[in-house]
């Protein structure tokens, strides 16, 4: 089960509560070894807020993942616009 994060109209889901739950980790052990609060944790799971990407980065460490492969960024794909040489 992912989580959503809205943010700018597109959508960033995130696999904390799943990777979480897997490993019997409380929102408060993760918190304390990524170096925030419980509360921050709390409201990326639940999209209140979109983790800054230094955040990002030291959560997707820790579960010795990548970023892309703890927040899904598929659907801000559209959102992207590359600029033509």
């Amino acid at each position: 089960m992912q989580s959503k994060l809205s943010k700018g109209g597109g959508t960033i889901k995130t696999r904390i509560p799943e990777l979480r739950r897997e490993r019997k980790l409380s929102q408060e052990e993760l918190a304390r070894a990524v170096g925030t609060t419980r509360q921050t944790i709390t409201s990326i799971e639940v999209g209140r807020y979109t983790a800054s990407l230094p955040l990002a980065y030291k959560i997707a460490h820790y579960f010795g993942l990548t970023i892309e492969e703890v927040f899904d960024f598929s659907e801000l794909e559209g959102e992207v616009h590359h600029e033509r040489a």
